[in-house]
């Protein structure tokens, strides 16, 4: 890890704090009343964590991706849900108007967004169109001054709260990833219908809604780079979006750790603290590495971002790596307390349930194996 500025020093103190003080406490009850928690946002946006990397000038806190991702993790390892929040509402939707933007896009939408006060969505996945993300059915057509968008959205994370959605249609399913562009909409837009939040196993108060789009008009000034860029805006935002992921999955495996570790320094058996025994003690050595391991390669791309350099390999490394850990460790944590481990008031079952999506959304795992083998066939291909 390198050594944090001063500044960069107190921004993550100030996340530590807001975790231990006021997030913790509650991530019990949002996850048990799974209803998003929006005064839980405008403290974030309050304090400057809902804009972390965009630069001061468009009211962001002009921070580093290397500490947005600390401070994803220490976010997600008290609350997954809200790890999730934010990581969608920056990643996906604030970072591609930042990199893709024109000026008066960027004027217009990032401060509202870098105070919380817009929330953000990423508008890609369809129900036929998950990891096929070129086989989008939504679709577009130019109209007076604009373009008219119809179509369905599936699992679109912050959408009931969201202001801002990152929206990607297409003018001819045969051009497959060539014909996709990306809009900038108002979610209060006239004919955008957001249902009812999916009931999920895990990450209960950040929603997952459809969203159906019926002739919904977008001004011309909302078009997001150029037509025909939507499939190289959204792999690119995709890059940064597992950097977060990837980091929120550090998070949950740290939780589920620290709180298995604890159990396990106090729990007796035989005569003896349980840690003391090797089948225990070697269990959690072997969490722990692989938390750091996992750590390391999230800020390994992390740092990529920052320097402009290409991150695929090191994103998708980290999000393959950190989202097996956290289902691992989250696994061999509830293991530890035996059948306390299975009883909702010792939380690990909710860090259990948590650490699943991790190893499914903004690539699965699967695709993670996919790309990473696809970067190997490259003739300039080094680490």
């Amino acid at each position: 890890m390198k050594e944090l500025t001063q500044e960069e020093q107190l921004a993550i103190q100030t996340v530590r704090s807001f975790v231990k003080n006021e997030l913790a406490p509650m991530a019990k009850k949002i996850d048990e009343d799974d209803i998003f928690p929006l005064e839980t946002v405008r403290k974030l946006g309050e304090l400057g964590l809902m804009g972390m990397f965009v630069p001061n000038e468009w009211e962001g806190a002009g921070l580093s991706h290397y500490l947005y991702a600390l401070a994803i993790e220490e976010i997600s390892s008290a609350s997954a849900a809200v790890g999730t929040i934010v990581s969608a509402h920056s990643s996906l939707a604030v970072w591609p108007i930042l990199k893709f933007g024109t000026d008066a896009q960027k004027k217009r939408f990032l401060p509202p967004m870098a105070k919380g006060e817009a929330i953000g969505c990423f508008c890609l996945t369809e129900p036929e169109a998950g990891s096929d993300a070129a086989n989008l059915k939504t679709s577009y057509r130019h109209a007076s001054d604009g373009y008219t968008i119809s179509g369905a959205k599936a699992f679109i994370t912050n959408a009931s709260r969201a202001k801002t959605g990152i929206v990607f249609a297409t003018k001819d399913r045969s051009l497959r990833h060539r014909g996709i562009s990306t809009f900038l909409l108002d979610m209060e837009t006239s004919g955008v219908l957001v249902g009812k939040p999916e009931k999920k196993l895990g990450i209960h108060g950040a929603d997952s809604c459809p969203v159906d789009f019926d002739e919904v008009f977008v001004p011309k000034e909302c078009l997001l780079g150029k037509e025909g860029d939507g499939f190289r805006i959204a792999m690119a935002t995709l890059d940064g979006g597992r950097i977060g992921i990837a980091a929120q999955a550090v998070g949950i495996a740290k939780g589920a750790f620290e709180r298995a570790a604890a159990y396990a320094r106090t729990r007796t058996q035989f005569g003896k603290p349980i840690i003391e025994f090797q089948a225990i003690g070697w269990m959690l050595a072997d969490m722990l590495t692989k938390i750091e391991a996992s750590r390391m390669l999230v800020l390994r791309a992390a740092e990529l971002k920052d320097s402009g350099g290409r991150s695929t390999l090191y994103s998708s490394m980290a999000k393959l790596f950190a989202a097996e850990t956290a289902m691992e460790t989250a696994t061999k944590a509830v293991q530890v307390l035996g059948g306390y481990g299975y009883i909702k008031d010792y939380e690990l079952e909710r860090f259990f349930r948590d650490a699943k999506i991790t190893e499914i959304y903004e690539g699965s795992s699967e695709i993670q194996r996919l790309v990473l083998a696809n970067e190997l066939k490259k003739e300039d291909f080094a680490l």
